[in-house]
């Protein structure tokens, strides 16, 4: 290409990491719940993020789950974001999208009970979280 090898390779892994990263926006449009959920997700986060630590902490939970929730939460700290705020609609909602991707998973894998007895929030904000992450069913 430029006849480089330094500069090939510099520029094969931006073109890499742009089309990676643009895989991921396009996955989290798919993702991103519809209609009222983005809202909901939006408004129950202080309480998810408080289930997440306590989950994270469980030592009677799985390994992996407890992972990839301490992942979660350093990815929330950071203060860099996967998609920049400028950009309607998933500027602002990535985290929660990202949030609820992951808490599908993991709330499957650690099972009803453990999310129910580590939830802080009321029980219409545990109904919520069960719809966003597509549990069965949320009385139980």
């Amino acid at each position: 290409m430029t006849g480089s090898f330094w500069w090939d390779l510099l520029l094969g892994l931006g073109g890499a990491l742009l089309v990676a990263w643009l895989a991921l926006v396009a996955a989290l449009v798919l993702a991103r719940p519809r209609g009222g959920l983005l809202r909901e997700a939006l408004r129950l986060l202080p309480d998810v993020l408080r289930l997440i630590r306590r989950l994270a902490a469980d030592r009677t939970l799985p390994r992996g789950v407890r992972i990839r929730l301490t992942l979660l939460l350093a990815y929330l700290a950071l203060p860099l974001d996967l998609v920049p705020d400028f950009i309607p609609v998933l500027g602002y909602a990535d985290d929660a999208i990202i949030v609820t991707v992951v808490l599908r998973g993991v709330v499957r894998r650690a099972g009803l009970d453990a999310v129910r007895a580590h939830w802080p929030g009321t029980e219409d904000g545990f109904h919520a979280l069960a719809r966003l992450t597509g549990l069965p069913t949320a009385m139980g």
